[in-house]
């Protein structure tokens, strides 16, 4: 498997730290497979592995960002559009009738990928 330092950086500084077995980058760098249903220069989206409801997507910025506790004010915007991204992403998935946005933060709270990601959750009938 390539190593994470000779794959592209999309947006991420060429000075940032990276975790080498983060499997959220991994997925971002295409290192590793994933069913994503929407990308941009800032984030990717994909289906989580172990859904807790019918649609569940992560919505997960490509800049290296542990958890919402280490996020700077530089990331405003990018968290504006992690929000904005999942509305997007409701409509194409035909769940904008009803869905949930959902950041868990530390691992007391279920967060279990030291990445940042916003969990989409829908599809209830």
């Amino acid at each position: 498997m390539a190593n994470l330092r000779d794959l592209p950086l999309y947006s991420f500084e060429r000075n940032e730290k990276r975790k080498v077995d983060c499997i959220f980058c991994k997925i971002i760098n295409k290192s590793l497979e994933a069913n994503i249903v929407y990308e941009n220069d800032n984030l990717s989206a994909f289906y989580d592995t172990s859904p807790s409801a019918p649609v569940h997507i992560l919505v997960v910025p490509k800049k290296h960002i542990t958890s919402v506790n280490q996020m700077k004010e530089e990331d405003e915007g990018l968290f504006g559009e992690l929000i904005y991204s999942a509305k997007i992403i409701a409509e194409e998935q035909k769940i904008d009738d009803g869905y949930k946005l959902l950041f868990n933060v530390g691992r007391k709270a279920g967060q279990m990928v030291d990445h940042v990601h916003l969990h989409l959750q829908g599809g209830w009938k």
